[in-house]
């Protein structure tokens, strides 16, 4: 006899014995207590008719401008094989009463039957990254068992679309939080109920729906009051509210873990080097031992992002050698620091161009992050297309003006500025009279994306740019990098 036998038996898992649907007619009555047309199963959940894949249950869901019902022909002529509906339709349906609660009643019955470690993540920046480098470094070391809220879908629709779309046989469930208004969270983290809540940083984001900083370090704190019992709540060790983060935290969490490079931190970075590529050779400390891993994503922020990433991992009861290959090889993500490379269009046009895509989001301090990540980028002329950040109230117009300051360091080339509320930038770089600062930087300031994208086209690409694009995704600078790399591809 051989080893044949032994080699070939798989490990058993009690979660082999679930179905394979990912809903069935007949749990999504349980669920939502409405009435079934009949039996189906539906292999997907989507609430744009536009998205729908072949299996998919499409949600009716009525909003302030449509009504879902409209597009249910269309979903189902795209393959969808049940819908959720609040009137009787031709297709296969469940009726209720009430789609939008429906759906929330599915997220709640996807949460409660998996036997998972649930992760949420919030932040007034890096939450996306760090959602997508937890669900890579999960995924590979539970063997493609971990769930997570795509995109960002992280508001009341996406949350309990995200969960509504949790597999039975998860082992990982990682979850982006979102809100711009204070007890929105509290909400959404109820609903997701993590074992471990991250909470990535505190900025000025959305500061115009708030008093302040603080006003927002409260609101993103609420993240914690979700967690289950003997919950881990992962707080910034060097943010400036950090004690103000770690007595909510205390409230609500068994076990607090502080990520940074800080003496109190409990996940601390002792040491990062340059690695070849832009990435960086992290070594830090976690509970008791010393961990060494390279980040793929250039930036001090991403060096913070994984330590964060590395304690969430080790709180979850995850592997950390499969979470730091995941790291070494994650790719920045389209409009959170997708890297490009684009041919030359100007100068001789010889050579190619570095394009860093930053155009779904900004606030102060990541746009402040992502100049200072330019102004270390080797290149023969470094060039920013900045585009408005917006819901920042009352201090707006400071909040573009102190922009100046880490541009001038960074010693960036050539500034394009899209959207009115970069006037107070454009002064300060001196384009408009009695400028603020004296700087030989050439600056042109445009009202819409549209713009920019012929201002950028008109003298460049060059050989050896490199060239960043950040905005608020409202600007809309995102059709500009798509013009870039269209023809790249």
């Amino acid at each position: 006899m051989t080893a044949r036998p032994a080699l070939m038996a798989w490990p058993t898992d009690p979660a082999d014995a679930r179905g394979t649907a990912l809903w069935t007619s007949e749990e999504i009555v349980a669920a939502t207590g409405g009435v079934a047309s009949g039996p189906f199963e539906v292999s997907g959940c989507e609430i744009d008719s536009r998205e729908v894949r072949d299996g998919d249950l499409f949600f009716a869901l009525k909003g302030e401008s449509a009504d879902g019902h409209r597009f249910v022909t269309g979903a189902f002529d795209k393959g969808a094989a049940g819908a959720i509906v609040d009137r009787a339709i031709e297709h296969p349906h469940v009726l209720v009463s009430d789609t939008s609660s429906a759906l929330e009643d599915l997220g709640k019955a996807a949460r409660n039957r998996v036997d998972a470690g649930i992760i949420g993540v919030t932040g007034s920046a890096g939450k996306t990254g760090v959602k997508e480098a937890l669900f890579a470094a999960l995924d590979r070391g539970s063997r493609g068992r971990a769930h997570r809220s795509v995109k960002s879908y992280n508001n009341h629709v996406g949350v309990p679309l995200s969960l509504a779309r949790m597999p039975s046989r998860t082992s990982f469930g990682v979850f982006e939080m979102g809100m711009n208004h204070a007890g929105e969270l509290a909400a959404l983290t109820r609903l997701v109920r993590p074992h471990v809540a991250i909470v990535t940083t505190i900025a000025p984001a959305h500061i115009g729906h708030f008093s302040g900083e603080e006003a927002i370090a409260d609101a993103k704190a609420e993240i914690f009051e979700g967690l289950e019992a003997d919950g881990v709540a992962i707080i910034p060790a060097d943010n400036r509210h950090y004690e103000r983060l770690r007595a909510k935290a205390a409230q609500h969490a068994a076990r607090i873990i502080a990520f940074g490079s800080a003496a109190h931190a409990d996940a601390r970075l002792l040491d990062a080097v340059a690695a070849p590529g832009g990435g960086t050779l992290v070594t830090a400390e976690l509970a008791g031992r010393k961990l060494c891993y390279t980040i793929a994503q250039p930036g001090a922020h991403w060096v913070a992002n994984s330590l964060a990433v590395m304690a969430a991992v080790e709180a979850i009861g995850g592997d950390l050698g499969a979470a730091g290959l995941a790291l070494a090889e994650m790719e920045g993500l389209a409009g959170r620091g997708a890297r490009h490379t684009v041919a030359a269009r100007a100068g001789d046009g010889s050579g190619e161009a570095l394009l860093i895509d930053e155009s779904y989001n900004a606030n102060p301090a990541s746009m402040r992050v992502t100049i200072e990540q330019l102004g270390a980028t080797p290149a023969a002329r470094r060039v920013a297309v900045l585009g408005s950040m917006r819901e920042l109230g009352a201090e707006e117009e400071r909040y573009h003006r102190d922009l100046a300051e880490p541009l001038l360091a960074a010693k960036i080339d050539r500034v394009i500025l899209v959207g009115p509320e970069m006037a107070a930038l454009a002064q300060a770089l001196g384009k408009s009279d009695g400028g603020a600062l004296a700087r030989a930087i050439e600056v042109d300031h445009v009202p819409t994306a549209a713009e920019a994208a012929e201002c950028l086209a008109a003298e460049g690409p060059q050989g050896g740019d490199a060239i960043l694009v950040k905005g608020s995704n409202s600007v809309g600078l995102g059709a500009l990098v798509r013009a870039l790399t269209a023809r790249e591809n």
